[in-house]
């Protein structure tokens, strides 16, 4: 039986020495129906196009700087032939077997429409780091079906999924209005909108750290639970959850703001008031204030 056509969609800026390390990863796959679209933000010169002609079955497309991985992004899902979707970032790197290990998986359980798993780490010059990141105490917390245990608590590693083509229709785009900061958040908490999540624990993916993360700048992700509100009332509005379902999340949401109270704290209750009026009354949003200002 043919293998499914799976499509790889990478945003990259600058960085022309990890985006090498990419490909290498990807053209590596024990899976090899595999089509990349490289999708690059304006950087300068020609280095980007010199390296992705050395590889088959990729697609290089250069476009103005947009100032944000969303732009490429849905360029890429445009541009996309597969059955199924895989993003990567230009600077982490995927275990050989990921693709593969993902396509079974998804073959094998009809009824969930995105795989994904954790990350172990690697510092900027590719050294194994002792951290993982994205792995839960407890599977069932990212297995399943996972939309009131995921909106304010955990989102995927972007590197991590494979999902299937038609979940992406269903989910629409990247959200390019956002601040490069939780646009991949926000994906992911609308997938949860339209499909179950299959949860790998193993690290598919290495992950690098360095100090260009955009993870590594918390007070950047201040208005993250705005835009997640406004999801969470768009879904609440068009009847897709139940309103014991919508005030779940809309606690849930207060929770997540609230723990960014040292970051800023005059914008941090000024987001609470929007997501709800009457967050102070609740014992759980004040113990949880009081906790961080105290720590």
């Amino acid at each position: 039986m043919s293998q499914p056509l799976v499509s790889v969609v990478i945003p990259t800026y600058k960085r022309t020495h990890y985006l090498k390390e990419t490909l290498n990863s990807i053209v590596s796959q024990t899976y090899s129906n595999i089509e990349i679209i490289v999708v690059d933000d304006g950087t300068p010169g020609v280095e980007n196009e010199k390296l992705c002609s050395e590889y088959k079955n990729l697609s290089y497309i250069k476009i103005d700087n947009s100032g944000s991985p969303c732009k490429p992004r849905n360029i890429g899902i445009n541009n996309a032939k597969g059955a199924y979707i895989a993003f990567v970032d230009d600077d982490d790197l995927w275990l050989p077997n990921k693709i593969e290990t993902q396509v079974k998986t998804l073959d094998k359980n009809k009824d969930f429409g995105l795989v994904h798993s954790y990350c172990s780490t690697i510092d900027g010059e590719g050294k194994q780091l002792k951290e993982i990141v994205g792995k839960p105490g407890h599977t069932n917390v990212k297995h399943g079906d996972v939309l009131t245990k995921m909106i304010g608590n955990w989102t995927i590693m972007s590197s991590t999924p494979l999902i299937r083509k038609e979940i992406v229709k269903d989910v629409g785009y990247f959200n390019e209005i956002m601040p490069h900061a939780g646009e991949d958040v926000e994906y992911w908490s609308r997938c949860a909108f339209h499909t179950k999540f299959y949860y790998i624990d193993a690290p598919l993916v290495r992950y690098r750290q360095h100090e260009n993360n955009v993870s590594n700048h918390q007070e950047k992700y201040i208005f993250l639970p705005l835009y997640l509100f406004d999801v969470v009332k768009r879904y609440y509005n068009k009847e897709t959850i139940k309103k014991d379902i919508y005030k779940k999340l809309v606690l849930n949401l207060c929770l997540m703001q609230c723990k960014m109270i040292k970051t800023n704290f005059w914008k941090t209750i000024g987001n609470m008031f929007k997501i709800n009026p009457f967050w102070f009354v609740n014992f759980r949003v004040q113990k949880t204030i009081i906790k961080k200002l105290i720590t």
